[in-house]
């Protein structure tokens, strides 16, 4: 059976899927198709039911829960690893300042809006660009995410807030930032056999850490392998294996911030 999967060229995801999609453990007869784009980009395809599995921002799975379900694998949740805003050093916000956002749809944006609900002026920008754009004078301040956590510092740029902090203080539960979902139409014996596959792949990276260094560069936008190492410590953990009991009540809670029905997330 082929499957389009949709990832993110980010080291967590490479290092999570590079068993899989190398042939470096057994997919059980799956055919994948590797789709690469950037985290905004895949939560838009979520929505027109593009993909048969992808990663998405949980604030983007709020929004199409009756399209998809959540993997027990897979996942990115973890302690202090929230989205940062960060500024110039001599840029003071206000309620006007213009912000840029890697997207609408992403858990950071709906981090934002819990910190700071007043800041509205919000540009999308792909999350990339947005310590350039910083530092040209395009905005005022960014939420970055994924590696760019590593880098904002050697760039002059300052943090504003560790968006995370917020939930993290109040819930005592990991930040759910983004999961792997597939279609909820394929049957139940198809939804555990991609699980197993994707446990199986993220059980090899982390016993065989540098067989999947190649292909984790070959995507990577920060090139450093001290900062792709740290990436990869902070967002694939005990968590991406298996949910458990707190990564389940962390997106149960998510959901339930965000209004929506928390009966039918999970395989």
């Amino acid at each position: 059976m082929k499957l389009r999967l949709g990832l993110s060229p980010c080291p967590n995801d490479t290092f999570i899927f590079d068993a899989l999609l190398n042939g470096k453990i057994d997919t059980e007869g799956l055919e994948i198709e590797a789709c690469f784009a950037d985290v905004e980009q895949l939560n838009k395809w979520a929505f027109k039911g593009k993909l048969d599995v992808t990663k998405l921002s949980f604030n983007a799975f709020t929004h199409c829960i009756s399209d998809y379900i959540l993997l027990d694998s897979g996942s990115a949740l973890g302690k202090n690893c929230g989205p940062l805003l960060i500024k110039k050093p001599e840029i003071i916000l206000s309620e006007d300042s213009k912000l840029a956002i890697p997207g609408k749809h992403t858990t950071a944006n709906m981090l934002l809006e819990l910190a700071f609900p007043n800041y509205q002026n919000k540009i999308e920008t792909c999350f990339s660009n947005i310590e350039t754009d910083i530092l040209q004078g395009k905005v005022d301040a960014g939420v970055i995410i994924h590696e760019n956590r590593f880098t904002y510092m050697n760039k002059g740029l300052e943090k504003v807030a560790d968006l995370g902090d917020l939930w993290e203080n109040e819930t005592g539960l990991p930040i759910p930032l983004g999961g792997i979902v597939i279609k909820r139409y394929f049957t139940t014996e198809i939804h555990k056999m991609f699980e197993r596959v994707v446990r199986k792949s993220i059980e090899y990276a982390f016993a065989n850490k540098t067989s999947s260094l190649d292909f984790v560069r070959l995507h990577a936008q920060e090139m450093e392998r001290e900062i792709i190492e740290s990436h990869i410590n902070l967002y694939v953990n005990e968590h991406s294996i298996s949910l458990g009991d707190k990564g389940r009540k962390a997106v149960k809670l998510f959901f339930q911030k965000a209004g929506n029905n928390t009966e039918t997330i999970f395989v």
